[in-house]
């Protein structure tokens, strides 16, 4: 399975009704990472330093590795 089908919605929106409205919500890699975000910020030593971007890219991969791991349970019958 390509890279960009495992990112499905996490939370989607559906209202129904006069409106008719549909709000994809975010994908599933961007909350992954924001989960993995959270805990690196809060599991980091005093000692150890990081950049922003050396955080957010930290993130992204444990996100990604979440939805290949993720994907091998999808693929079970």
């Amino acid at each position: 399975m390509a890279e960009e089908d495992m990112d499905i919605c996490a939370f989607p929106v559906a209202v129904p009704g006069e409106w008719e409205m549909f709000q994809d919500g975010m994908g599933l890699r961007d909350w992954f990472a924001g989960q993995a975000l959270t805990g690196l910020l809060a599991g980091r030593s005093e000692g150890v330093k990081f950049t922003p971007e050396e955080a957010a890219a930290s993130a992204y991969f444990v996100a990604q590795a979440m939805l290949v791991e993720r994907q091998k349970y999808e693929d079970k019958p």
